[in-house]
């Protein structure tokens, strides 16, 4: 097994490791907010369905070597933008019916001086939800330590959204500690904040994997050829593609001819190559397709493959 490949398996591990244990917080997180009553918590879970949306957006980003020597790896395509839109739809209608019950709570508090649906909240409860949210931010600590080691924009990415949710579930335990001491209105206070910093949230990550849902050039092909062929036996380059965001995640695809006394350290020639982009760009995961320098034809390929070889779960591929 090669260094890519450990990475990469590395990789998809912690997200799903993170993904179904963020779908386990959101069940305990909307389970006991609906049995409590209380919209503060419900409005809070709604912060863990983004961070498993963004994990699953994710998940299906990060392709292995082999899958993406199959098909396509640009990035996320209809399926995946469907998954946004749905969300969206939930994201909307749970806020306003979120937003419209704790306004009717407060109008209830002012006018009568109790709530129209009283909260029901325990030191259990507050119990259980924070050894979840203990949980969750062990696992966002982990992730964290991850990406740095594995050089990971999306794992950091989803661990700060873990944290971030842990932080507002703290700030929810609070509000119930204050509700138990007769403060009842802080709950519904919470739950409108929440529902706006939901809308916040789901925003910035939409456009943190944005870059990933649509086709755009990240890079200019000549640029990306100019560099390749900077490389000692490289002669040409074809069929140069990229996308995503310099500086967060960029895909590269690229077909190189080679000079035939340099076929022997193709893997070498790669390498450098990559490493001159991501000098330059950040982080990139790039496939290349090597050919050796033909005069009657640049574009005839074989079927031989070279093992992968840059660390962001790229794959070199020989044709």
């Amino acid at each position: 097994m090669t260094e890519a490949q450990n990475r990469y398996r590395a990789s998809r591990a912690i997200l799903f490791l993170t993904l179904w244990l963020t779908l386990f917080v959101f069940s305990v997180k909307i389970s006991a907010g609906w049995m409590t009553r209380s919209l503060s918590l419900l409005a809070e879970s709604l912060h863990a369905l983004i961070a498993s949306f963004s994990t699953l957006l994710s998940l299906l980003a990060l392709k292995s070597p082999e899958a993406a020597a199959r098909r396509e790896f640009w990035g996320h395509s209809r399926r995946e933008s469907a998954l946004a839109l749905l969300l969206a739809g939930i994201l909307g209608f749970a806020g306003f019916n979120l937003l419209t019950t704790a306004i009717i709570q407060l109008v209830g508090i002012v006018q009568t001086g109790a709530a129209l649906f009283p909260l029901q909240a325990s030191f259990p409860l507050i119990h259980i939800v924070g050894l979840v949210t203990a949980i969750s931010l062990i696992l966002a600590l982990v992730a964290i330590y991850q990406a740095k080691v594995l050089h990971s924009p999306l794992l950091r990415f989803n661990a700060n959204l873990q944290l971030q949710d842990v932080g507002l579930t703290l700030l929810v335990l609070g509000g119930l500690l204050g509700v138990l001491w007769g403060v009842v209105w802080l709950d519904l206070l919470l739950a409108m904040v929440l529902v706006v910093l939901a809308a916040d949230s789901f925003w910035r990550t939409v456009q943190w994997q944005l870059p990933l849902l649509v086709e755009n050039t990240a890079i200019a092909p000549e640029v990306l050829a100019q560099i390749a062929q900077q490389i000692g036996g490289v002669t040409r380059c074809l069929e140069v593609r990229s996308r995503g965001v310099v500086g967060q995640m960029v895909y590269i695809e690229m077909h190189l001819v080679l000079h035939p006394e340099f076929l022997g350290v193709s893997s070498l020639i790669a390498e450098r190559i990559e490493a001159s982009i991501r000098d330059r760009y950040g982080p990139v995961q790039t496939s290349f397709y090597m050919d050796e320098f033909a005069p009657e034809s640049a574009n005839m390929y074989n079927s031989s493959r070279i093992p992968e070889i840059n660390d962001k779960s790229d794959r070199l591929e020989e044709k």
